[in-house]
């Protein structure tokens, strides 16, 4: 549990009043879990409120790298599995579930999936800007919180005796607060495609946003596998690209601070690079697992109200049938400045 005082002054430094705001410990863990087949993905929901709303202001991660290879949090409207006589159930919510599984097999989310935090790398604990919050519960669409953790490698766990209860611990700020008035969202840029052997590739993706809001984004996540060398995402308005992050998948996998004073707004396009370099003797494709291949850039923004984007992804097929010089949207603004900027570092 953790206080803040937020003070208004009216004139000359004289104090008109003091707000102490409290917010509450939230911890979304594993109910100590044996997986034991590697590349495995589970899931446990967490009921939220439904006859008001609370804000999400900060997210501590109760997990390590050797454990957890990842760890996502979903907004659901309804999850993807429950027991309704057991409180805290668990089910297998990976794309390469098989018939030895010991969990019960669904979707992360049955209806209603938004993606509002995720974590890798050993990345450390955030808090958003003052007065930003992910609203839950109430009229936000979001009545379940899931869990997702992927065990990738699961050779700890086989002497039977050891459990997990990785998680993120959230720290919750009622909604009738008055120090929460700017609505947080994520919108998350992927692709699919391929990479062939001992060659470099760039899996790219853009979309326009179609929808009459001003986001302004404050923190940006990159992820790939082992093959990622630099992830790169831009806001393009009217042929002019503006870099919003860069960083290598390498490192912790965080959210961290985009570029300042940035505005998305409608007509503008949100396009992101992953740069990957296949040192195997083998094509990678993009797939679930450890030895496939992701690309994902996310975007954390907020916006002045309660109302945030209803489309919150952008998805391309990749390599070798998507890349931005093909897109109409940004194929006669591309110049070799922004080819090189995407998929460097410096």
């Amino acid at each position: 549990m953790e206080q803040f005082v937020h003070c208004v002054l009216l004139f000359s430094g004289i104090i008109l009043t003091c707000v102490t705001t409290v917010s509450a410990d939230f911890p979304l863990l594993m109910p100590q879990v044996q997986p034991t087949q590697n590349e495995t993905y589970l899931c446990t929901g967490f009921h939220v409120a439904s006859s008001k709303h609370q804000y999400i202001v900060a997210f501590r991660p109760n997990a390590t790298k050797h454990v957890a290879h990842h760890i996502l949090i979903y907004g659901c409207e309804s999850p993807g599995y429950r027991e309704w006589d057991t409180p805290r159930a668990v089910w297998d919510c990976g794309e390469m579930a098989t018939s030895h599984s010991m969990f019960h097999k669904g979707p992360t989310c049955r209806t209603g999936s938004q993606i509002i935090y995720a974590w890798a790398m050993d990345a450390p604990a955030l808090r958003l800007p003052e007065g930003v919050g992910f609203k839950i519960g109430g009229n936000s669409g979001i009545n379940y919180l899931v869990l997702q953790v992927h065990y990738a490698d699961t050779t700890a766990f086989l002497d039977g005796q050891k459990r997990d209860s990785s998680g993120i611990v959230l720290s919750l700020v009622p909604g009738d607060t008055n120090q929460v008035k700017r609505r947080a969202g994520v919108y998350v840029l992927g692709t699919g495609g391929m990479i062939r052997a001992h060659t470099k590739e760039n899996f790219e993706s853009a979309c326009r946003i179609n929808e009459n809001l001003t986001l302004y984004p404050f923190a940006f996540r990159t992820h790939t596998h082992k093959l990622g060398k630099a992830v790169t995402g831009y806001v393009v308005r009217k042929g002019q690209w503006t870099n919003i992050g860069k960083h290598s998948p390498q490192e912790p996998q965080m959210f961290y601070p985009a570029k300042k004073g940035l505005k998305i707004v409608k007509g503008d396009v949100l396009a992101a690079r992953c740069t990957m370099q296949n040192f195997r003797d083998r094509d990678t494709y993009v797939g679930p697992t450890g030895n496939d291949e992701m690309c994902n850039f996310y975007i954390m923004y907020y916006v002045d109200g309660d109302r945030i984007l209803n489309d919150k992804q952008c998805f391309s097929y990749g390599p070798p049938i998507y890349y931005w010089h093909s897109d109409p949207l940004l194929r006669d603004d591309l110049t070799t400045k922004v080819n090189e900027d995407a998929s460097t570092l410096d």
